[in-house]
């Protein structure tokens, strides 16, 4: 937790961390009354039984405190939804297709790899379409999970810290769901430029041999 992989790694964990300890400290107390009600208001102690009338504020208080709390969630939560939906106009835009079972990536270049690659520390966007079934971009260690949807483009974006990481499919998706993944691959911007332009050249040359090929069994 905490490690910084991406933009949204403090919000979540922050978040995630508040609502856990908000559950468990009411897990505690609520347990902890139980068991004393248990033995305090035993049989033994109390063989006849008596009614109690209401408390209005201890109802009050009980209805109050709890709606509070869950607005504080909702605030964090609506916060960190809002940051994650709102895509920056200068993103670098990636078109992702699933298909069972793997992931394509193609760059603006018309580059295309079976690995996402990303300059660091840059606002990029994904732009998701699946060519079968339903699927999930899933990057753990970014906080990042959409739906990938036959017949629907859905949108994501991330800034990513320098490194490898994980990308799995999140949605059951078929008998090889579990293989459906491979990593993102954060590269320095000058170190990422170089390789795009790189790949591409190299990508482009190898179609032109391959239409090269194709024209003379043709002809043959």
């Amino acid at each position: 937790m905490f490690d910084g992989a991406s933009n949204f790694v403090t919000s979540v964990d922050n978040t995630f961390l508040m609502v856990l300890g908000i559950s468990v400290f009411f897990l505690v107390l609520i347990t902890g009354l139980m068991i004393y009600f248990v033995f305090k208001y035993s049989r033994k102690k109390n063989p006849v039984a008596t009614n109690i009338e209401g408390n209005v504020a201890l109802e009050i208080t009980w209805t109050v405190i709890p709606t509070i709390l869950v607005l504080v969630m909702f605030w964090y939560g609506w916060i960190g939804y809002k940051e994650m939906a709102t895509i920056p106009e200068d993103a670098m835009k990636i078109d992702v297709t699933a298909q069972m079972w793997k992931w394509t990536f193609k760059y603006s270049t018309g580059l295309e790899t079976d690995t996402l690659y990303v300059p660091a520390n840059k606002p990029i966007e994904v732009i998701l379409h699946s060519r079968d079934v339903n699927h999930a971009f899933f990057v753990s260690a970014f906080r990042v999970k959409k739906d990938v949807l036959p017949g629907r483009t859905n949108k994501a974006w991330f800034e990513a810290a320098e490194g490898s990481y994980d990308l799995s499919c999140a949605e059951y998706c078929g008998l090889n769901h579990s293989k459906m993944y491979t990593r993102v691959v954060a590269l320095p911007e000058a170190e990422f430029n170089k390789w795009l332009e790189v790949k591409t050249k190299s990508s482009s040359k190898d179609s032109t041999e391959s239409g090269k090929d194709t024209t003379a069994v043709s002809k043959d």
